[in-house]
Protein backbone atom coordinates (compact mmCIF):
# COMPACT_ATOMS: atom_id res chain seq x y z
CA UNK A 1 0.00 0.00 0.00
CA UNK A 2 1.55 3.27 -1.02
CA UNK A 3 1.69 5.46 1.86
CA UNK A 4 -0.49 8.99 1.87
CA UNK A 5 1.70 12.08 1.29
CA UNK A 6 0.97 15.20 3.03
CA UNK A 7 -0.02 17.57 0.42
CA UNK A 8 2.33 21.19 0.36
CA UNK A 9 1.08 23.78 1.52
CA UNK A 10 1.04 26.80 -1.45
CA UNK A 11 2.94 30.22 -0.73
CA UNK A 12 0.74 33.31 0.22
CA UNK A 13 1.67 35.89 -1.76
CA UNK A 14 3.33 38.60 0.75
CA UNK A 15 5.01 41.67 0.90
CA UNK A 16 7.25 43.70 3.57
CA UNK A 17 8.84 46.80 3.36
CA UNK A 18 11.74 47.81 4.63
CA UNK A 19 12.05 51.50 6.25
CA UNK A 20 14.89 53.67 6.74
CA UNK A 21 15.43 56.97 8.10
CA UNK A 22 18.84 58.50 8.92
CA UNK A 23 19.62 59.26 12.64
CA UNK A 24 22.62 61.03 14.78
CA UNK A 25 23.98 57.04 15.13
CA UNK A 26 23.48 56.36 11.03
CA UNK A 27 21.24 55.08 9.12
CA UNK A 28 18.49 53.38 11.11
CA UNK A 29 15.54 50.67 10.10
CA UNK A 30 11.97 50.66 11.63
CA UNK A 31 11.50 47.31 13.53
CA UNK A 32 8.60 45.58 15.45
CA UNK A 33 8.45 42.45 17.64
CA UNK A 34 5.34 40.14 16.68
CA UNK A 35 2.93 39.21 19.54
CA UNK A 36 3.05 35.85 20.61
CA UNK A 37 -0.40 34.95 19.67
CA UNK A 38 0.22 35.43 15.44
CA UNK A 39 2.61 34.30 12.75
CA UNK A 40 5.75 34.69 13.40
CA UNK A 41 5.28 34.99 17.25
CA UNK A 42 7.88 37.09 19.37
CA UNK A 43 9.77 37.18 16.17
CA UNK A 44 11.49 41.04 14.92
CA UNK A 45 10.50 41.53 11.63
CA UNK A 46 9.53 44.29 9.21
CA UNK A 47 6.42 45.71 8.42
CA UNK A 48 4.13 43.51 6.10
CA UNK A 49 1.74 40.85 5.60
CA UNK A 50 -0.65 39.02 2.35
CA UNK A 51 -1.80 41.01 -0.32
CA UNK A 52 -4.95 41.44 -0.24
CA UNK A 53 -7.54 41.12 -3.54
CA UNK A 54 -7.91 44.75 -2.98
CA UNK A 55 -4.50 45.06 -3.73
CA UNK A 56 -4.67 44.07 -7.47
CA UNK A 57 -7.83 45.90 -8.31
CA UNK A 58 -8.43 48.59 -10.57
CA UNK A 59 -9.52 51.13 -8.02
CA UNK A 60 -5.92 50.75 -6.25
CA UNK A 61 -4.24 50.78 -9.60
CA UNK A 62 -5.60 53.81 -10.04
CA UNK A 63 -4.14 55.74 -7.12
CA UNK A 64 -0.45 54.47 -7.60
CA UNK A 65 2.28 56.07 -9.18
CA UNK A 66 5.08 54.37 -11.43
CA UNK A 67 5.00 51.89 -11.99
CA UNK A 68 1.81 50.55 -14.02
CA UNK A 69 0.66 46.91 -13.83
CA UNK A 70 2.66 45.97 -17.11
CA UNK A 71 6.06 47.72 -15.49
CA UNK A 72 5.46 45.72 -11.93
CA UNK A 73 4.83 42.61 -14.31
CA UNK A 74 8.07 42.52 -15.19
CA UNK A 75 10.17 43.98 -12.47
CA UNK A 76 8.48 40.76 -11.08
CA UNK A 77 8.56 38.48 -13.28
CA UNK A 78 4.75 37.76 -13.38
CA UNK A 79 2.50 37.30 -15.53
CA UNK A 80 -0.44 39.15 -13.40
CA UNK A 81 -0.78 40.64 -10.14
CA UNK A 82 2.74 42.24 -9.52
CA UNK A 83 1.36 45.95 -8.80
CA UNK A 84 -0.78 44.38 -5.65
CA UNK A 85 2.60 43.79 -4.09
CA UNK A 86 3.55 47.68 -4.15
CA UNK A 87 0.21 48.54 -2.98
CA UNK A 88 -0.01 45.83 -0.09
CA UNK A 89 3.38 46.85 0.98
CA UNK A 90 2.42 50.58 1.35
CA UNK A 91 -0.86 49.40 3.01
CA UNK A 92 0.67 47.01 5.73
CA UNK A 93 3.16 49.72 6.28
CA UNK A 94 0.39 52.39 7.15
CA UNK A 95 -1.53 49.60 9.22
CA UNK A 96 1.21 48.33 11.23
CA UNK A 97 3.78 51.17 11.36
CA UNK A 98 1.23 54.09 10.96
CA UNK A 99 2.97 55.61 8.21
CA UNK A 100 1.32 56.72 5.18
CA UNK A 101 3.66 56.78 1.84
CA UNK A 102 1.94 58.89 -0.01
CA UNK A 103 2.21 61.93 -2.68
CA UNK A 104 0.02 65.00 -2.61
CA UNK A 105 -1.60 66.70 -5.93
CA UNK A 106 1.87 68.89 -6.06
CA UNK A 107 3.70 65.75 -6.05
CA UNK A 108 5.34 66.06 -2.44
CA UNK A 109 5.77 63.65 0.13
CA UNK A 110 2.41 63.14 2.86
CA UNK A 111 3.66 65.00 6.04
CA UNK A 112 0.90 64.77 9.50
CA UNK A 113 1.92 68.52 10.60
CA UNK A 114 -1.71 69.07 10.76
CA UNK A 115 -3.70 67.82 14.35
CA UNK A 116 -6.88 67.34 12.87
CA UNK A 117 -5.57 65.44 9.45
CA UNK A 118 -3.52 63.30 11.84
CA UNK A 119 -6.41 62.54 13.75
CA UNK A 120 -8.36 61.86 10.33
CA UNK A 121 -6.03 59.54 9.65
CA UNK A 122 -5.71 57.21 12.50
CA UNK A 123 -9.45 56.57 12.41
CA UNK A 124 -8.72 55.33 8.94
CA UNK A 125 -5.71 53.18 9.99
CA UNK A 126 -8.46 51.49 12.71
CA UNK A 127 -10.61 50.92 10.01
CA UNK A 128 -8.28 49.13 8.03
CA UNK A 129 -6.83 47.21 11.72
CA UNK A 130 -10.61 46.26 12.03
CA UNK A 131 -10.29 44.75 8.44
CA UNK A 132 -12.97 47.57 6.73
CA UNK A 133 -12.42 47.09 3.05
CA UNK A 134 -11.36 49.66 0.63
CA UNK A 135 -10.64 52.05 3.40
CA UNK A 136 -6.90 52.69 2.32
CA UNK A 137 -8.65 53.96 -0.97
CA UNK A 138 -11.30 55.91 0.47
CA UNK A 139 -8.70 57.59 2.88
CA UNK A 140 -6.40 58.38 -0.54
CA UNK A 141 -9.44 59.33 -2.78
CA UNK A 142 -11.13 61.77 0.00
CA UNK A 143 -7.33 63.33 0.81
CA UNK A 144 -6.45 63.33 -3.02
CA UNK A 145 -3.73 61.16 -2.49
CA UNK A 146 -1.62 59.24 -4.69
CA UNK A 147 -0.01 56.20 -3.47
CA UNK A 148 3.93 56.67 -3.32
CA UNK A 149 4.44 53.10 -5.33
CA UNK A 150 8.01 54.69 -7.00
CA UNK A 151 9.56 55.39 -3.69
CA UNK A 152 9.63 51.82 -3.22
CA UNK A 153 12.79 49.47 -4.11
CA UNK A 154 12.60 45.87 -4.63
CA UNK A 155 15.42 43.87 -3.06
CA UNK A 156 14.31 40.57 -2.46
CA UNK A 157 12.14 37.52 -2.96
CA UNK A 158 11.87 34.47 -0.63
CA UNK A 159 10.09 31.91 0.04
CA UNK A 160 8.61 30.01 2.87
CA UNK A 161 10.57 26.99 3.67
CA UNK A 162 8.36 23.36 2.29
CA UNK A 163 6.93 21.95 5.35
CA UNK A 164 5.60 24.75 7.36
CA UNK A 165 2.33 24.82 8.19
CA UNK A 166 2.09 28.25 6.97
CA UNK A 167 4.04 29.41 3.79
CA UNK A 168 4.49 33.21 2.32
CA UNK A 169 6.01 34.16 -1.16
CA UNK A 170 7.27 37.54 -0.26
CA UNK A 171 8.67 40.22 -2.14
CA UNK A 172 10.62 42.70 -0.12
CA UNK A 173 11.14 46.67 -0.71
CA UNK A 174 12.55 49.05 0.72
CA UNK A 175 11.58 53.35 1.48
CA UNK A 176 12.99 56.07 3.01
CA UNK A 177 10.39 56.30 5.90
CA UNK A 178 8.01 59.80 5.60
CA UNK A 179 9.46 62.61 7.57
CA UNK A 180 6.78 64.36 9.88
CA UNK A 181 4.92 61.03 10.46
CA UNK A 182 5.53 59.10 13.51
CA UNK A 183 5.86 55.34 13.22
CA UNK A 184 4.03 52.89 16.09
CA UNK A 185 2.76 49.80 16.10
CA UNK A 186 -0.14 48.83 16.25
CA UNK A 187 -0.38 46.95 19.71
CA UNK A 188 -2.24 43.59 18.33
CA UNK A 189 0.23 41.85 15.81
CA UNK A 190 3.30 43.83 16.85
CA UNK A 191 3.54 44.45 20.46
CA UNK A 192 6.81 46.37 20.30
CA UNK A 193 8.92 48.94 17.84
CA UNK A 194 11.90 50.65 17.64
CA UNK A 195 14.28 52.52 15.51
CA UNK A 196 17.81 50.68 15.52
CA UNK A 197 20.77 50.63 13.41
CA UNK A 198 21.12 47.67 11.46
CA UNK A 199 24.34 46.59 12.43
CA UNK A 200 22.86 47.53 16.10
CA UNK A 201 20.05 44.52 15.30
CA UNK A 202 22.62 42.17 14.16
CA UNK A 203 24.63 42.07 17.13
CA UNK A 204 21.68 41.86 19.35
CA UNK A 205 20.61 38.87 17.62
CA UNK A 206 24.02 37.13 17.76
CA UNK A 207 23.76 38.08 21.64
CA UNK A 208 20.19 36.25 21.77
CA UNK A 209 18.71 39.57 22.45
CA UNK A 210 16.73 39.77 19.31
CA UNK A 211 14.90 37.12 17.44
CA UNK A 212 15.26 37.02 13.77
CA UNK A 213 14.62 34.53 10.87
CA UNK A 214 16.81 34.61 7.88
CA UNK A 215 15.15 36.88 5.76
CA UNK A 216 15.38 39.44 8.11
CA UNK A 217 18.73 39.03 8.97
CA UNK A 218 19.80 38.72 5.27
CA UNK A 219 17.97 41.96 4.50
CA UNK A 220 19.44 43.79 7.56
CA UNK A 221 23.38 42.66 6.59
CA UNK A 222 22.08 44.33 2.58
CA UNK A 223 21.23 47.42 4.58
CA UNK A 224 25.21 47.71 6.24
CA UNK A 225 27.47 50.24 5.56
CA UNK A 226 25.63 52.82 3.90
CA UNK A 227 26.24 56.99 4.80
CA UNK A 228 22.54 58.22 4.46
CA UNK A 229 19.34 56.67 3.82
CA UNK A 230 18.97 58.54 0.58
CA UNK A 231 22.49 56.61 -0.61
CA UNK A 232 21.17 53.18 0.74
CA UNK A 233 17.71 53.88 -0.93
CA UNK A 234 19.04 54.90 -4.28
CA UNK A 235 21.43 51.89 -4.49
CA UNK A 236 18.60 49.79 -3.84
CA UNK A 237 16.14 51.43 -6.65
CA UNK A 238 19.83 51.07 -9.00
CA UNK A 239 19.12 47.21 -9.03
CA UNK A 240 18.22 45.40 -11.58
CA UNK A 241 15.51 42.89 -10.93
CA UNK A 242 16.81 40.56 -13.31
CA UNK A 243 19.60 40.36 -10.50
CA UNK A 244 17.46 39.39 -7.31
CA UNK A 245 17.00 35.65 -6.93
CA UNK A 246 14.36 34.17 -5.64
CA UNK A 247 15.26 32.30 -2.17
CA UNK A 248 13.85 29.58 -0.45
CA UNK A 249 15.70 28.55 2.70
CA UNK A 250 16.07 25.31 4.44
CA UNK A 251 14.31 23.88 7.27
CA UNK A 252 16.63 24.14 10.31
CA UNK A 253 14.85 22.22 13.87
CA UNK A 254 17.73 24.38 16.08
CA UNK A 255 18.03 27.86 13.67
CA UNK A 256 20.34 29.08 11.73
CA UNK A 257 23.38 31.12 12.82
CA UNK A 258 24.76 34.40 11.12
CA UNK A 259 28.00 32.26 10.62
CA UNK A 260 26.62 29.29 8.77
CA UNK A 261 23.51 31.14 7.43
CA UNK A 262 24.46 31.11 3.74
CA UNK A 263 24.81 27.37 3.64
CA UNK A 264 20.88 26.81 4.14
CA UNK A 265 19.64 28.98 1.64
CA UNK A 266 18.62 27.81 -1.60
CA UNK A 267 18.15 29.89 -4.90
CA UNK A 268 15.29 28.44 -6.72
CA UNK A 269 14.86 31.14 -9.40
Amino acid sequence: MTPSRTPQVVPKPAATVVLVRDADRGVEVFMMERSAFGDFGGLHVFPGGKVDPADDSARAAALCRTPGAGDANRILNLPAGGLGYWVAALRECFEEAGLLLALREDGSLLELRDRTLRERLAADRDRLNSGAKGALEDLCERERLQLATDRLAYVAHWITPIGNATRYDTRFFVARAPEHQEALHDGHEAIESEWIRPEEALERHRDGAMAMISPTLKNLEELCGFASADALVAAKQALDPRSIPTILPLMQPGGVSLDDLDEHLVIVG
